[in-house]
């Protein structure tokens, strides 16, 4: 990624230092705020530097290790930014409006998810063919609702494992669901909230749509990388497999071919002992013929 300085500068050209007025700030933010000019707080950019790559490299092992992020962003600034990111990433997200519930009562929100892909799935196959145009109409219009406030999350089998918010202060009800479950939390904070209540706080406007692009651009590029990572330790663990499987089949072959030739020289010296085996039966006939002689002696010893 790039140093520093430039990231810095790009950062100034993009408004990320602009808080809000004095009268508004949250006194939690004071080691965020480099300066206040005309009753508006400044943020200090070096620390928005560090807890941004600090943001980043945590999302980034998250990523890789393949565990979801859902992206948060309802406002109107952020709607459109955060979703052409989270879709970038193949990412849930949710732009539109947070339903009371959506992690904490997560298999209820999943039932609809899965209802939404159900009419989905019989208005695509033709099975509404056979129904009235105005149940047809109604159940088209359900989809709609359905796919704008839960088309983000239609992916997400579980609860996701980190959340990304753009305005904490905005998204209240998302945060104090995260924490309640123990979700990790990560998001873009102002001079008017208060850093402490997610576990990595990016100081920067978040009221500004060049501000929000920068940074959500930023997070989303070090979840790419963790992706891309991720993918090449799949195929060398593929090819590692593969060369296993090869070492497993030669030995396999060999160990084949050297009982096949021990079966043969077995088949070699079987007649040998077979012979063998015939002629002590014979000499066990010979024995039992002495038998009858014996007997014949008999009858003289009787006649005595």
């Amino acid at each position: 990624m790039e140093n520093n300085t430039s990231l810095q500068q790009q950062l100034l050209e993009a408004g990320v230092h602009f808080g809000h007025l004095k009268k508004k700030w949250n006194p939690k933010m004071l080691p965020y705020i480099f300066a206040e000019k005309k009753g508006i707080h400044i943020i200090d950019l070096n620390k928005t530097v560090e807890c941004l790559q600090e943001t980043a490299a945590a999302l980034k092992q998250i990523a890789r290790s393949g565990k979801k992020i859902l992206f948060v962003g309802t406002k109107k600034q952020a709607k459109d930014i955060v979703m052409e990111s989270a879709k970038k990433v193949n990412m849930p997200f949710v732009t539109e409006r947070w339903l009371g519930g959506m992690l904490t009562n997560f298999n209820t929100v999943r039932k609809s998810v899965k209802k939404m892909q159900s009419i989905e799935k019989m208005l695509g196959d033709g099975s509404f063919d056979s129904v009235t145009k105005k149940e047809r109409l109604t159940l088209s219009r359900d989809r709609d609702k359905m796919e704008k406030v839960l088309g983000g999350i239609a992916q997400l089998g579980r609860v996701p494992a980190a959340l990304f918010i753009i305005d904490i202060g905005h998204e209240h009800i998302a945060l104090a669901e995260a924490k309640r479950l123990g979700v990790q939390t990560f998001g873009l904070v102002d001079t008017n909230c208060d850093p402490n209540k997610v576990d990595f706080a990016i100081p920067g406007n978040d009221d500004a749509t060049k501000s929000i692009a920068i940074l959500v651009n930023y997070i989303t590029a070090a979840i790419a990388e963790g992706l891309a990572e991720r993918q090449a330790a799949k195929d060398d663990d593929v090819e590692e497999v593969g060369d296993d499987e090869q070492d497993k089949r030669a030995a396999r072959l060999e160990a084949e071919a050297q009982a096949e030739g021990g079966r043969a020289g077995g088949r070699s010296r079987g007649p040998g002992g077979a012979a063998g085996g015939a002629g002590g039966g014979q000499r066990r006939r010979t024995t039992g013929t002495g038998g009858p002689g014996g007997g014949s002696r008999g009858p003289g010893g009787g006649r005595r």
